[in-house]
């Protein structure tokens, strides 16, 4: 049903690795595939998986990434954190949206946090649109000290530090030939 070579990415596969960098630097696993995404999310136990759609979108991803990445400084955050990129890994977020949001309206940038391969904590792109990164952060630091058992930081403070977040309009990112 979902075949990797049927939707190529929409944009300029290098434009935007500096966004999937960003993710990937804070300690998140690209889920690019279906095979990926049951591998991440099909369990049953009690850890607890993030799972963020990256996206373009200039204004609510430009806040997502840095928010997200400033929660996983917490000294609670999930077991496992898992990306995939819409507009980019066009298969593997279809299939994501499928099989584990079917009853959630499909936005990106998306954050969900996943316990036994189900969503119970969801920030959709309207809960993202216009706030501010450090207010993404204290919400899912809250999300986390109250659901999660992971011990954190994702990665030092002092690596979180040389982080350089990705700004760009997404409106100015190539479409993919």
């Amino acid at each position: 049903m979902f075949d990797i070579n049927q939707k190529p990415p929409i944009y300029d596969p290098i434009a935007v690795q500096p966004m999937r960098d960003e993710i990937i630097y804070v300690g998140f696993k690209e889920a690019t595939t279906p095979q990926l995404m049951d591998e991440y999310l099909n369990v049953n136990n009690e850890q607890t998986t993030l799972v963020f759609i990256n996206s373009v979108c200039g204004c609510s991803a430009g806040s997502a990434r840095p928010g997200v990445s400033e929660a996983l400084q917490n000294s609670v955050i999930p077991n496992n954190l898992i990306t995939v990129f819409a507009g980019q890994d066009r298969v593997a977020v279809d299939y994501l949206r499928e099989k584990y949001l079917s009853e959630i309206p499909p936005s990106s940038p998306f954050i969900a946090l996943f316990k036994n391969g189900k969503p119970i904590y969801v920030m959709p792109r309207y809960k993202i649109e216009g706030r501010f990164p450090e207010e993404i952060a204290e919400e899912l630091k809250q999300v986390f000290n109250n659901i999660c058992n992971g011990v954190g930081p994702s990665i030092p403070k002092e690596k979180y530090e040389q982080l350089i977040h990705a700004k760009m309009c997404g409106s100015k990112i190539p479409l993919n030939d």
